[in-house]
């Protein structure tokens, strides 16, 4: 495996997406998000001040966030059915390891 790199390395310095298109020939699903980071840090002083704009755009390539959100909706759910069962006197039986 080669990387593929253009001969001019001038006009490579500083891109760091490839296109913005996404797989479909539109615009990437995160492309808006790149803009505005890219936007931000074209005209901020120091780049601290772009990392709301930063985190949004990570949040979009990897979701993060949503999936820490979905899991710890999901915790709170099998430790209430946990607490239901032992409430009504039943074994959780082979599923008591998810309960812990």
């Amino acid at each position: 495996f080669f990387p593929v790199r253009s001969r001019d390395r001038q006009a490579d310095k500083g891109r760091a997406m490839a296109s913005g298109f996404g797989a479909r020939g539109g615009p990437g699903r995160c492309y808006q998000f790149w803009l505005d980071f890219q936007g931000c840090m074209k005209d901020c002083d120091h780049p601290s001040a772009c990392i709301n704009q930063k985190e949004d755009y990570v949040e979009c390539l990897h979701h993060k966030k949503e999936f820490d959100r979905m899991n710890t909706i999901m915790r709170e759910a099998i430790k209430q059915e946990k607490a239901k069962l032992t409430a009504e006197g039943k074994s959780t039986g082979l599923w008591a390891w998810m309960y812990d």
